[in-house]
């Protein structure tokens, strides 16, 4: 036996049981690990892979269709060779069931009458007694590899290298959908993964197991084995698969970390607490580097905003239904993919910046945002916002000189007036077309634009007063003091 592992081909060597191939002798270099005699028409629940099964007959059903289906579903759960009685309780076999057996190299043997069941077995099971030791000193050593992942502190790529080397597996991981699972990993091709967690293990060359976590399965382990080496077994792999499941409940333990630091730095340069060289620092820990820039995100769940970017450096701080995001510039193309969202794009500025005129930025684009329909919106888009004063203290004055009254109006009576002009100014003082937007009637709408033009002692038939009035519209967007 080449490398010490017993294969079908071996076991009709062995003298004393007589086997004989009926047919897939294409097959007889597969391994096997163990011989067993099922009368079950679908044994493979209870099967673990690389088994020789035996029967006498009664698991074999009658019909043509019904014993190919046997037979494939043997080979699917990765039963290395079917053994048959000559006579006992054995249904005539169709041509389809031979047929079935030599398009996978399945192979189907005969064990003569003379020869016990129970004799095939000790014939496995005493040749495979020196796999069997080489598989166990393979699970204590990747038992070891708990070892390596807390004391030598290795990366999942490493780490894995080293299991496959001790496994006699190529491994890859991925989640559900097939994407990566862990970074620097490959993932398998998709179509081997399981429609069902509950699907046997074994699968044409080696395992399929689900990589557990709180919840249900974060995703999959693959392993085939490797061209020369000799398979520790189910076992093993699935020890594999928990130090892949270890790996993954760090890497997610790290990211919550940063994500909850990354909140509260955002917080504090939100209220500029923080020394701009402190920032630099703790930007620099999070990779934000260079041209920066802040959004505030609506319409959407941080679940959707970790998850488009979750490979991008970027700090998030929820409060109330705003997401502010800091990051790079591209971080606006992820998150315009998202759907129905509405965001708001600051100009860039150097990491460690004040991030006062930035917040009113993205507060004044996000509105925009929203008011148009359009998933982004950079300040700036709109060219009456170019001419805005930077200081928040600037456009409170102008605000409050010419929108003062119309806002305490506005609250104190639950009334609509700042938003009713503001609408018929963005359709142009076109009154059905604006009074239609805000669904009410056109009489209405000219009963607020006077009521509008008497509290700020505007008169709206004047460019003068016009572009004053639209001015301060616009700061107030930016100040967040409109719908």
């Amino acid at each position: 036996m080449a490398d010490n592992k017993l294969t079908v081909g071996d076991l009709l060597s062995f003298p004393a049981l007589q086997l004989s191939v009926k047919a897939g002798s294409a097959g007889l270099d597969r391994s096997v690990s163990w011989a067993h005699a099922s009368e079950l028409a679908d044994p493979t629940p209870w099967l673990m892979g690389a088994e020789v099964i035996m029967t006498a007959g009664l698991a074999v059903p009658r019909t043509a269709a019904g014993q190919r289906a046997y037979l494939e579903r043997l080979d699917d759960a990765g039963v290395s060779a079917l053994a048959l009685s000559a006579q006992l309780h054995m249904p005539p076999l169709h041509d389809a069931f031979f047929q079935a057996a030599e398009e996978r190299g399945f192979p189907v043997l005969e064990v003569p009458l003379a020869v016990p069941f129970i004799a095939v077995a000790q014939e496995v099971a005493a040749a495979a007694q020196e796999d069997a030791r080489h598989r166990l000193g393979a699970q204590l050593q990747v038992f070891g590899a708990l070892r390596w992942l807390v004391a030598e502190d290795l990366d999942m790529p490493t780490l894995l290298r080293r299991l496959e080397a001790l496994s006699g597996y190529d491994v890859y991981l991925c989640t559900p959908q097939g994407h990566p699972l862990l970074p620097g990993v490959p993932v398998p091709d998709r179509a081997v993964l399981p429609a069902s967690i509950d699907a046997p293990p074994t699968v044409p060359g080696g395992f399929v197991l689900p990589v557990p976590a709180p919840g249900g399965p974060a995703g999959f382990l693959v392993a085939y084995e490797r061209q020369g080496a000799q398979p520790a077994g189910l076992a093993v792999v699935q020890h594999i698969a928990t130090v892949a499941a270890l790996r993954l409940a760090m890497v997610r333990n790290e990211r919550e970390t940063l994500r909850r630091e990354g909140a509260e730095t955002l917080a504090e340069l939100l209220q500029e607490v923080l020394d701009p060289e402190v920032a630099r620092r703790r930007l620099a820990r999070h990779a934000i580097e260079g041209d920066t820039v802040l959004l505030v995100v609506r319409h959407t769940t941080d679940e959707a905003l970790l998850s488009c970017l979750q490979d991008q450096p970027h700090l998030l701080l929820t409060r109330g239904e705003d997401r502010y995001v800091l990051g790079a510039p591209e971080l606006a193309a992820a998150i315009g993919g998202l759907p129905a969202v509405a965001a708001g794009i600051s100009r860039p500025f150097r990491p460690g910046a004040a991030l006062k005129v930035a917040q009113r930025e993205a507060l004044w684009a996000v509105g925009k945002a929203v008011e148009s329909g359009r998933p982004v919106v950079h300040y700036g888009d709109d060219s009456t916002g170019r001419w805005l004063p930077d200081d928040p203290a600037a456009l409170a004055a102008l605000v409050e000189h010419v929108l003062g009254e119309v806002l305490r109006y506005d609250e104190a009576h639950d009334s609509r007036l700042l938003v009713s002009a503001r609408t018929w100014m963005e359709r142009d003082r076109r009154t059905e077309t604006a009074a239609a937007a805000l669904h009410i009637h056109p009489n209405t709408l000219a009963y607020r634009l006077r009521r509008f033009g008497a509290l700020a002692d505007r008169d709206l038939t004047s460019t003068e007063a016009l572009a004053e009035v639209w001015l301060a519209i616009q700061a107030a967007g930016a100040l967040g003091l409109t719908d």
